[in-house]
């Protein structure tokens, strides 16, 4: 039976939206998200139409994801080409977009109930999972702060968040909304002032969030070092600081015990030099004292010392040749390139999931006449890799590897068929103030839990960090801090139910509670 209708209050809900937002990283006040929840549960029950639902999820998606958001305005104070003021522009119209998912989840959750309030919650759970994998995968997706991330403890405590590994992410969202239902149920009793109810309502989504999971603990044999030199953003493009920001991180990189057998982890856009062979000159001369790759290597290999294996963060070029001997540089790729003592080049990753208007700027033809400029440095487009891939180092392990904003697209970071031991998430995460690496770390935390793998992060700011595979932070290095971390890798799990299946699991689940919703639909239906 249908309620009468409510009136939308579009203030309301985007206000909603923007306080669901307060359950990310580091506000992180999760019981703010599920109130909000409870408001758009009950707005979209008393919306008129499936059409007016949608409204109500575009409004409220519209809060979310501006203040969600809100540190990609910082990016564009750290470059010359747009103004700064463009950020908050920015930040607000990508909003404008990506509220288009809670809104396409509101629809489908109306038009599925049929004005049964029963059946509206499953379907807006369902609906939920399936437009957040939507938001990850159309137009190269943007899987940025799922709603499951509120679900995460403290560093020590994996939380709700543990059971990534049986659900996924996305559909980890889904129970996120339903526990927001349950609140909703828990205002209506109290309404009623059924108190006993309304108590019970409340407290079974606490319990379930404060869930006293502290992982399993163990350690590898595996020794890393792993490196954050704190190259601020606003000085990391200095040329006439290169070669003192390499003394620091070269510093900050001996062996404790020279000759022993470990891993050295260095991040994104931490090493200026170009380390193969082939580019124009000029490309060299523009980096360290050593213009001559061979000689970097060298110097590289000198201060890992023997026994070790780097990997760090690096920049390749695209090179074809011209006529009359001539050679062109055509793009770029951002890499994880692996070095041994003697400056030999192990191996490579080059990353395949770019971020638009960050690393290559989308329809350039039409958007470079119109002063518009991708945030990274330099003219050149970076070109994607080939996708995730596992590096294997022999005695230094089995390697996958994720850079920077990789690390966010649930079920993308390993190559399923080559499992890894660990994965290596290098990161420049300098670029967005104080709330973005918070959220990234959380991120990664939720790819440890998924996957079963430890993931460690080396990032020039911060946050760096060892994250086991329960998603518990083993130890970090606390933002805009200079200093290494020494230990063991964190053992691998078995196989997760979610690293077998993938995303595919999520979908299940969305189906499950789709199905479920039908059957109280009809059920009401009939009567």
């Amino acid at each position: 039976m249908q309620k009468p209708a409510h009136r939308l209050t579009p203030l309301a809900l985007v206000v909603a939206g923007a306080v669901a937002a307060t359950g990310f990283q580091p506000i992180a006040l999760w019981p703010c998200t599920l109130a909000a929840l409870a408001f758009l549960i009950d707005r979209i029950e008393h919306a008129r139409s499936a059409r007016h639902a949608a409204l109500a999820g575009w409004l409220f998606g519209l809060g979310y994801f501006t203040l969600g958001n809100g540190w990609i305005a910082t990016a564009f104070t750290y470059q010359a080409a747009m103004p700064a003021w463009l950020g908050w522009i920015a930040v607000v119209l990508l909003a404008v977009y990506l509220a288009v998912y809670p809104a396409l989840a509101a629809f489908v959750a109306a038009w599925l109930a049929r004005g049964w309030r029963a059946a509206l919650l499953p379907a807006l759970a369902g609906a939920w999972i399936l437009a957040e994998w939507l938001r990850a995968t159309l137009f190269t997706g943007f899987a940025w702060n799922p709603l499951a991330m509120v679900t995460l403890g403290g560093f020590a405590r994996p939380g709700l968040a543990g059971l990534a590994a049986w659900t996924g992410t996305y559909a980890l969202s889904g129970l996120v909304v339903m526990l927001g239902g349950f609140w909703l149920f828990a205002w209506r009793a109290a309404h009623g002032r059924q108190w006993r109810a309304a108590l019970a309502y409340v407290a079974a989504p606490a319990a379930l969030m404060l869930l006293p999971w502290h992982g399993s603990g163990g350690e590898g044999h595996l020794a890393y070092t792993l490196v954050q030199p704190n190259i601020g953003q606003d000085t990391i493009n200095d040329p006439s600081l290169y070669e003192g920001q390499f003394q620091s991180i070269a510093r900050l990189s001996l062996p404790q015990r020279p000759g022993a057998r470990r891993i050295v982890l260095w991040p994104e856009g931490g090493l200026p030099d170009y380390l193969r062979p082939g580019y124009p000159q000029f490309f060299y001369n523009a980096t360290t004292y050593a213009a001559d790759p061979a000689m970097a290597r060298a110097r590289i290999g000198q201060v890992i010392g023997p026994g070790s294996l780097l990997l760090t963060g690096a920049t390749d070029l695209l090179v074809e040749g011209r006529q009359l001997g001539a050679r062109e540089v055509t793009g770029a790729r951002n890499v994880v390139t692996a070095l041994a003592p003697d400056g030999a080049i192990r191996g490579s990753y080059a990353k395949a999931h770019l971020v638009p208007y960050g690393e290559y700027l989308p329809m350039r033809a039409w958007l470079a006449p119109l002063g518009l400029s991708r945030l990274v440095s330099g003219s050149l487009d970076f070109l994607p890799g080939p996708g995730p891939r596992t590096l294997d180092f022999g005695p230094h392990g089995k390697a996958g590897l994720q850079i920077c904003y990789e690390i966010i697209f649930s079920g993308e970071v390993t190559d399923r068929a080559h499992r890894p031991d660990y994965i290596f998430n290098p990161s420049n995460d300098g670029w967005f103030g104080a709330s973005g690496p918070p959220q990234h770390l959380a991120q990664a935390r939720m790819r440890a839990i998924e996957e079963g793998l430890p993931v460690l992060r080396s990032t020039t700011t911060g946050i760096s960090a060892v994250i086991d595979a329960d998603g518990v932070v083993r130890a970090f290095v606390p933002r805009l801090t200079a200093g290494r971390l020494d230990g063991q890798v964190p053992p691998a799990h078995a196989p997760t139910l979610f690293a077998r299946l993938g995303n595919l699991l999520a979908l299940c689940w969305a189906l499950v509670l789709f199905a479920c919703a039908l059957v109280v639909a009809r059920r009401r239906g009939e009567r």
